[in-house]
């Protein structure tokens, strides 16, 4: 497995990570016993970036998680938990919550639902507007001064706010949407991070599996969040799928597939950026690994840049109101 380090200060992590939202519910229903073997199959293929967030499934990612680790070294995960995220009984949002007695309580809860003594990488799922970044940060700092957690990220903000955290303590990473349609981070937020020697997770690099190459118009089951995603609606969606077939041209001629060459393009940006993959399947992670073995020449670069050109992308990443909460798109 290849390895890169996540920012100046950063675990080593393999060079492809495993975002594993998708196992609890939030693109319909997931299969728990092929879930807890597809982490296994990741550990043994030796990717070690394990990503989660404590409001997936209100807390049912981190229990399968901690299900799928028993047994297993500690040290053979880095386990990246987000928190913040506030649900309600029917399974909808309320905001984010970043105050400091928020923090420690979030992760107490954490590391019970995961079964471990610590987190690897800890981080606010998205700002909060009523909390300073400074008193989030300076709460999972002492977190770390009491060993609890060892790194601390961020998530979906943008540079100024990477500033006044990394003033702070030192930050990791941020992790933020990038994928050959979802570019915003090349505007100044990705300039910042390697200023600052923070580098990049970067999640949806098949924008929710829309340039997965896999992807059916009216795919999207109940329990789906993508049935109400602005890009998989009716007025985008035939634009977006005409992209993914010029993409598909380039693939074949380089006789990958599709994802491959999508999670090869993210991880050709720069040896600071490390791609999440959300396979819930075997077949889908082993598809992933291959991106691996892809080296993408200056030829290959433009023919993708050709194919799906920066903006071309109809439709939003998320719908308005959550487009709101993101202090990356500000």
């Amino acid at each position: 497995m290849q390895m890169r380090q996540l920012g100046k200060t950063g675990p080593l992590s393999s060079a492809l990570g495993l975002g594993c939202m998708g196992m609890s519910g939030m693109y319909g229903p997931s299969e728990r016993a092929e879930s807890i073997a597809t982490i296994h199959a990741a550990l043994d293929a030796g990717i070690n970036l394990l990503d989660t967030g404590d409001f997936y499934g209100m807390g049912h990612n981190e229990m399968l998680i901690g299900e799928a680790l028993k047994g297993i070294p500690r040290d053979k995960a880095i386990l990246s938990v987000k928190f913040g995220g506030l649900r309600d009984p029917a399974g909808g949002w309320s905001g984010f919550d970043g105050r400091p007695a928020a923090v420690k309580n979030f992760l107490a809860y954490t590391l019970q639902r995961l079964g471990v003594d610590h987190i690897d990488i800890y981080r606010p799922a998205r700002l909060d507007a009523n909390v300073p970044i400074e008193d989030t940060v300076g709460a999972i700092a002492d977190m770390v001064k009491a060993g609890y957690v060892r790194h601390i990220g961020l998530s979906e903000v943008g540079s100024a706010t990477l500033r006044r955290a990394a003033a702070v303590h030192p930050i990791v990473d941020l992790q933020i949407e990038y994928s050959l349609i979802s570019r915003g981070i090349e505007d100044g937020i990705l300039t910042t991070c390697r200023e600052l020697g923070i580098g990049i997770t970067a999640y949806g690099v098949l924008s929710r599996g829309l340039i997965s190459g896999h992807w059916q118009k009216d795919k999207a089951g109940q329990g789906d969040f993508r049935a109400f995603s602005p890009r998989f609606q009716a007025e985008n969606i035939d634009r977006n799928l005409a992209l993914v077939e010029a993409l598909r041209k380039v693939a074949e001629a380089k006789k990958v597939s599709v994802a491959q060459i999508a999670i090869a393009w993210v991880a050709a940006q720069g040896g600071d950026i490390l791609p999440l993959v959300g396979a819930r399947r075997r077949d889908r992670l082993a598809e992933a690994l291959g991106a691996l073995d892809v080296t993408l020449t200056p030829e290959d670069l433009a023919a993708i840049e050709a194919a799906v050109p920066k903006d071309a992308a109809a439709g939003t990443r998320y719908a308005a109101a959550q487009m709101a909460h993101l202090d990356s798109e500000h």
